[in-house]
């Protein structure tokens, strides 16, 4: 049961080129944003569309699959788990950012898509 506690699955488009950084430790950690889409009718029955954003985070093994093979506008599935950090501004506000930290990734749509 412990398995499903705090586990996220999105299937979207991602939205711009992944950012690749290799860290001193010499780890890989990889971003990109990534679109997922929610389709209704409205109350006069037409078609809408819900587009919602999230950041991903991919490190090690998972982020070398990103680097080489995710591109902006790239079809993804992702698996992993949500994680919220804060920090302070320059003007001492506090932020909080909440991220998918991505376990795994399914590479989806054809293959000429990169």
């Amino acid at each position: 049961m412990s398995t499903i506690r705090n586990h996220v699955q999105l299937i979207g488009n991602v939205g711009q080129e992944p950012t690749i950084t290799n860290l001193e430790s010499g780890k890989k950690v990889a971003r990109f944003s990534l679109a997922t889409n929610e389709y209704y009718k409205d109350s006069k029955g037409e078609k809408q569309t819900d587009t919602n954003w999230h950041t991903v985070v991919a490190w090690g093994k998972t982020a070398e699959i990103v680097e080489n093979y995710v591109v902006k506008g790239k079809e993804v599935g992702i698996t992993g788990k949500l994680k919220t950090r804060s920090y302070t501004t320059d003007n001492d506000e506090q932020r909080y950012v909440t991220e998918v930290v991505a376990d795994e990734i399914l590479l989806l749509g054809s293959k000429s898509d990169k």
